[in-house]
């Protein structure tokens, strides 16, 4: 008897997945065990296995489908079977094993098989390899291209680097997997990819690259046309009118992936068109709609209209798109023949005075985090110095001995995550995020500690997860291989998330103290900052010191100043008699 696969609930929140990828097609064998397709939440990806043997008798969804959750998605059963009643729809997507070879046959589905057409190249299948977006961690749905190091009709070697990408964390460069010709390139540099979609074609001269063009045409020229066509890809469709989809107040679902990218894109899903279930928006609505050149910045949406050209960043109508048309029509009639002419050597001396430089990716994401840190807690800062005598007889005495030993080179930097790593789980509001709705605080059991680290892209702050469970000498190690990681831009950015407390070191540069500023949701940061020569009394005697002063940033909203005091008082007592702390 033929058996439906439905669409597992993962979670009482979540209420559909999207189909990413099918393992079996219609027609297929499958035993017990086997992976039927790949589902993802929109906050982890899962394998369907089958739960019995038989013949895979329809496929009722395609990939990139937003499902809800216990729906029917396939039927397994014995060739000839009837499957039709499983149908979420009532009638058959997906013709059985049997029906297969009559697909040529007009349908009632037709239009839809002709939807689908431009993934179906006609012909033979081509002998050239596609080039895909890498997935760099499994929160990162969409990278960047930020240069191309290759064009069509270029020669590779497998090792060649082909192009340079980056996600809002790190930048990384994707090298050939293949010999041959670059037959096809289908974004161009500052397009936000989705992952896993083709980006080129490596061939012979000659083969055919069409059916892996992403949008269903060859965007790229082939080696023989000129380089001015291989710089411009295929110019996207129309853009779309930018009117709301629905009324003001009317409710517009939205999925969790769709929102997230849209956020991402700079895309207000108020004015995209949802195929989802009941009208929802899944992320595929948002990314034809930005494919159908409506992506809009938020504050140029309500003004954008059909066949405006974007400047912003990536390709998005701005603002200024929206002045500039009106700008051409009056500005002749103000114009004067004398201020005319005086306007290029004006322009001239302007353009020698200054430079207008990109602002990459990572900056806009850590300017937009910063932004929101201050905007939306209620952050003080307090300060607090230690005598620095004993940890830095104690890094000198490791010094002497860690070759010997076989270990790190640990610095005061080390010395101090070890600190605040066994101190902290003693004042749990510091070491907890605020959730932000401000309904909830999510207190953690281990340490996971966020390391700022400066890199020549910017800010990042890698994460040393279970640093409580760890000795000196691995936080030590780990710490340096992180912060290495992030420097290169080789840095997973699964290892960029999840700290539950900052520290952050300005010390090495002279400064005397300053005022951190949290990452959300994390309650607290730690500022380190400089050793200073200080003087203090000792039976009446008065001795130098080396001081050194933190700066603890917490959240007002999340704990009081006490509380905060009473962990940064702990810390630098800890720090005073670091090798005490050492035997605990």
């Amino acid at each position: 008897m033929a058996t439906p696969i439905i669409m597992p609930r993962q979670g009482q929140s979540v209420e559909s997945c999207i189909i990413s990828n099918w393992a079996k097609k219609v027609g297929d064998k499958v035993a017990e065990g086997d992976t039927l397709f790949t589902y993802e939440t929109d906050k982890a990806t899962f394998d369907e296995e089958a739960k019995i043997s038989g013949t895979l008798l329809a496929i009722f969804f395609n990939e990139g489908d937003d499902v809800p959750c216990l729906t029917n998605v396939c039927v397994i059963g014995q060739p000839g079977e009837s499957f039709a009643e499983f149908d979420p729809n009532g009638a058959a997507k997906a013709a059985s094993a049997q029906e297969a070879p009559k697909a040529e046959e007009p349908k009632a589905e037709a239009p839809k098989a002709a939807a689908a057409a431009p993934a179906q190249p006609a012909g033979p299948k081509s002998d050239a390899n596609v080039v895909i977006m890498p997935r760099q961690g499994q929160s990162v749905e969409s990278c960047i291209i930020s240069k191309w190091n290759v064009k069509v009709g270029d020669n590779v070697k497998v090792g060649d680097n082909l192009f340079t990408y980056e996600t809002d964390k790190a930048t990384f460069d994707e090298e050939s997997k293949f010999e041959g010709t670059v037959l096809a390139i289908f974004a161009k540099e500052g397009d936000d990819v989705p992952c896993l979609q083709n980006v080129a074609v490596i061939g012979k001269p000659g083969d055919s690259f069409a059916e892996f063009d992403p949008s269903g045409a060859a965007q790229a020229a082939a080696p023989a046309q000129t380089a001015e066509t291989v710089a411009a890809p295929a110019q996207a469709a129309p853009a779309a009118t930018a009117q709301p989809v629905v009324a003001p107040g009317e409710r517009h679902f939205v999925s969790p992936r769709a929102r997230n990218f849209a956020e991402r894109a700079g895309v207000n899903t108020d004015f995209v068109v949802g195929t989802g279930a009941e009208g929802r928006v899944i992320e595929k609505d948002v990314k034809d709609f930005i494919a159908a050149g409506g992506n809009t910045t938020y504050a140029a949406a309500q003004a954008a209209k059909a066949g405006m050209t974007g400047t912003a960043f990536a390709g998005k109508i701005g603002v200024d798109d929206l002045t500039a048309k009106a700008a051409p029509a009056a500005e002749p009639a103000k114009a004067e023949p004398a201020k005319a002419a005086a306007e290029p050597v004006k322009a001239a001396e302007t353009a020698a005075d200054y430079e207008d430089v990109k602002i990459p990716n990572i900056r806009k994401v850590i300017s937009r985090s910063m932004h929101a840190s201050l905007s939306t807690m209620a952050q003080l800062t307090l300060n607090a110095s230690f005598d620095a005598t004993n940890i830095m007889e104690f890094r000198r005495q490791l010094k002497e001995v860690k070759d010997k030993l076989g270990l790190a080179n640990v610095t005061i930097n080390d010395i101090i995550l070890y600190a605040v790593s066994r101190t902290i789980l003693n004042h749990k509001d510091c070491n907890a995020n605020f959730i932000e709705d401000g309904t909830v605080m999510r207190y953690f059991k281990n340490v996971h500690l966020g390391i700022a680290v400066d890199t020549p892209r910017g800010l990042m702050v890698p994460t040393l997860r279970n640093a409580n469970l760890k000795s000196l000498n691995d936080i030590s190690t780990e710490a340096k291989a992180l912060a290495t990681a992030a420097q290169g831009g080789t840095i997973n950015p699964d290892d960029l998330k999840g700290a539950t407390i900052t520290v952050t070191n300005l010390g090495t540069m002279g400064i005397e103290s300053f005022t951190p500023v949290i990452n959300p949701p994390q309650t607290c940061i730690l500022g380190v900052n400089t050793l200073q020569t200080r003087v203090k009394s000792e039976a009446g005697v008065l001795k130098t010191y080396q001081a050194m002063t933190l700066s603890l940033t917490f959240d007002h909203r999340a704990l009081d100043g006490a509380p905060a005091a009473r962990f940064l008082q702990e810390l630098c007592k800890n720090l005073e008699n670091f090798t005490m702390l050492l035997i605990k």
